[in-house]
């Protein structure tokens, strides 16, 4: 048995040191298996170095429409509608004439507008021309009623002159008067007694008639001298009264100046008046303020008021994104980055790039802002708006429309 066991140990001996080796075909494919792992190995991750690079290089967001500025069109002026020249969702230019309102009371509020007008353009030269007259009438008028108080002066002087020779010769008239009589009463009585002729007191008697008529002349000239001052004297009144008068010439030039002055401001005042009337007749065709389609609520017969909103121009050629990015998406986007835009409704994609960034959330321009000073308070991830806008010729078509849902995708390097 020991032999038996001796030679199992030389046989297992060497039964161990004659093992035979595997194929080679079979080391082969190890070979190639350990490979085909490492490369997949390395394509994973490679993959996911590439995926993650790619997933960082932009932001996304769902949260997203496209925005456009909405020009309202009103009236500007009362009235009747008479046409409506657009139907809705129908495109125009800039300038085209949607509405039409009656013109008929405008048009007459102008013609009115040009008679006031020409009315006071006439009293504004009438008194233009007045001025130049008035100063030199106020001259000619002062340089007269001085030369009348003068004048009136002389004649004062000269009428009591006449008056004071007049009265004089009453005095001698009358101390002639005197005499006669006295003579007619000696020659009456030497008469009587014959010592005189009849002839002699005849003459007498003449004598003292004559003289009585001549104190009648003398006191008659007095009176006609005293009326003669009396007239001097009111001719110098009245002299005096001209020349205080004329004294206010430059006083009323200033007030036909002034007047001047008004009419010309009153021209002024009818003149915008006109204007205001004409713009008014203007008003009655409402004109399309920017090129794009419309969105109506006016019919023909309907009477408006100023200030009545009567349509809607939406311009699809100035239209935006308005994307609504989380805050933690904002770390690394800029102005100008480059943008692409799934659209919803039709599949493609157009570029853009960031214009702006709000500067406050979406929640803070809301009309109730939310109030987070509370004692049950949760941190919510805020949105921030975000401007983009589309680059020259991505909308020729107009597909995008205000409104409409979009995927916008901001690229960050």
């Amino acid at each position: 048995m020991a032999d038996e066991h001796s030679t199992g140990l030389a046989t297992d001996t060497g039964n161990e040191h004659s093992m035979p080796m595997p194929p080679p075909h079979r080391t082969r494919s190890n070979a190639r298996r350990n490979i085909l792992i490492a490369a997949i190995v390395v394509v994973v991750i490679v993959g996911g170095f590439l995926l993650w690079r790619h997933l960082s290089s932009y932001e996304s967001t769902d949260d997203a429409q496209v925005d456009a500025h909405l020009y309202p069109v009103s009236a500007r002026i009362s009235g009747h509608v008479t046409k409506v020249n657009v139907d809705d969702n129908q495109y125009v230019q800039r300038g085209t004439v949607l509405v039409e309102i009656d013109p008929n009371d405008y048009e007459v509020a102008v013609e009115q507008a040009k008679a006031a007008l020409a009315s006071a353009e006439a009293t504004a030269q009438s008194l233009n021309i007045s001025v130049p007259i008035e100063a030199v009438n106020a001259s000619s008028q002062l340089k007269f009623a001085s030369s009348g108080v003068d004048d009136a002066g002389a004649g004062i002087v000269a009428a009591e002159k006449d008056l004071a020779a007049a009265q004089a010769q009453l005095e001698a008239a009358e101390a002639n008067d005197v005499k006669a009589q006295d003579d007619v009463r000696r020659y009456k009585a030497l008469v009587d007694k014959q010592e005189v002729s009849a002839q002699t007191y005849d003459q007498a008697l003449a004598a003292a008639k004559a003289s009585t008529a001549s104190v009648a002349a003398a006191r008659d000239n007095v009176a006609s001298a005293e009326q003669a001052v009396q007239r001097a004297r009111s001719r110098l009144g009245q002299s005096e009264a001209n020349q205080k008068y004329a004294e206010t010439g430059p006083q009323q030039v200033s007030s036909t100046q002034a007047r001047a002055r008004a009419a010309v401001a009153d021209v002024q005042a009818k003149r915008a008046a006109l204007q205001q009337a004409e713009l008014n007749l203007q008003y009655t065709k409402i004109a399309a303020p920017v090129s794009g389609e419309v969105n109506k609520s006016v019919v023909v017969g309907l009477n408006v008021q100023a200030g009545q909103q009567l349509l809607t121009v939406v311009p699809l050629e100035d239209i935006w994104i308005t994307a609504n990015f989380k805050e933690t998406q904002l770390r690394n986007m800029k102005v100008g980055q480059r943008c692409e835009i799934h659209v919803d409704s039709s599949g493609r994609t157009v570029r853009g790039h960031v214009d702006s960034i709000s500067g406050a959330t979406g929640p803070v321009f809301s009309l109730l802002p939310p109030e987070n000073a509370t004692g049950n308070y949760v941190k919510i991830v805020q949105r921030v708006p975000v401007k983009i806008v589309l680059e020259s010729g991505e909308n020729n078509d107009h597909q995008l429309r205000p409104g409409m849902n979009v995927v916008p995708d901001v690229y960050l390097q």
